[in-house]
């Protein structure tokens, strides 16, 4: 739902399946509005940015609580459990979603991605009223359907996340668990190929790939690429390949004709036990207690 700068009337809710953030987990959105308070936690295989115009908004981020005010922006991955749940009445932010084959892609300090692979947040008030022009005109240009302005658009904000390190910043540590610990410092070649193959994974993650394949589109052997990926990331690649498909799947359950079965497979799970385990690693329960607890936030929402 969106909403005009000049006042808001009501408090926005978010629906995640409404929302293209999970069912359409490798594309890069952007967005310009009223934060929609999310009832209950979700999940997306994209690193997050929210830059907060106006007002004030409040996360609970893998255990961590952080509260940013007008002039304040913040990344994070995506794939650990995440809730917006207050904001305040006036609140305007803007950002966006951007899959790990767009971040990495930036010239960012290698310590700075290598953390916030790991779950650390990263937090900054050094932003300027370019800002405030620069995020709207983004979002304009993404939806304008001509693909020279989205390509621009998405160039610019590339940009300008990597100038975030020029500047003064923090990283906040989420207080969840995490099965990154291992995670190690990349390398302007190794984000290349890490690059190379989030590419692949994202147009052939709904169909059988393995490990050798994804290393082939890289040009990579398999036990290296796995490595490095892993290093890279703090994920296996088995575990990427499932975000995704979890990620589209989250989005699925909320359709009232969904059968977790058909939406297992559609999925690219090869079958429901597998689908039920991955899902549970994640959300902490079964897909189909997920999709009874969604709808029923969804009935009761204001």
């Amino acid at each position: 739902m969106e909403l005009a700068e000049s006042k808001v009337v009501r408090r926005a809710v978010y629906q995640p399946g409404a929302s293209s953030i999970e069912g359409l987990p490798t594309a890069l959105q952007m967005f310009h509005n009223h934060p929609p308070v999310m009832l209950m936690p979700h999940w997306h295989v994209q690193v997050e940015v929210n830059y907060v115009m106006q007002g004030s908004v409040h996360y609970r981020i893998n255990g961590q609580k952080i509260s940013l005010s007008e002039g304040d922006m913040c990344l994070f991955w995506g794939g650990q459990p995440h809730q917006m749940d207050d904001c305040s009445e006036n609140a305007i932010y803007a950002g966006g979603h951007l899959p790990l084959v767009y971040f990495f892609r930036m010239r960012l300090p290698i310590n700075m991605s290598s953390r916030l692979m790991k779950g650390e947040i990263l937090f900054t008030s050094a932003t300027d009223a370019a800002d405030r022009e620069n995020f709207p005109r983004w979002v304009r240009y993404t939806r304008s359907g001509d693909p020279a302005k989205a390509q621009h658009a998405v160039d610019e904000m590339l940009l300008r996340m990597e100038r975030i390190a020029l500047e003064p910043y923090s990283m906040i540590p989420t207080l969840g668990p995490t099965d990154a610990d291992d995670i190690e410092q990349c390398y302007p070649q190794s984000s290349r190929s890490v690059a190379r193959m989030c590419d692949f994974i994202a147009v052939n993650f709904l169909q059988e790939i393995d490990s050798v394949d994804i290393a082939r589109a890289a040009d990579l052997h398999p036990k290296y690429a796995m490595n490095l990926f892993k290093k890279t990331t703090g994920m296996t690649l088995n575990k990427y390949v499932n975000l995704l498909r979890l990620s589209r799947a989250q989005a699925m359950l909320m359709n009232d004709e969904a059968n977790v079965l058909q939406v297992a497979m559609d999925s690219g799970f090869g079958s429901i036990s597998a689908f039920n385990k991955s899902f549970r690693h994640i959300a902490g329960m079964s897909p189909s207690d997920f999709r009874r607890d969604a709808r029923m936030v969804t009935q009761y929402a204001p």
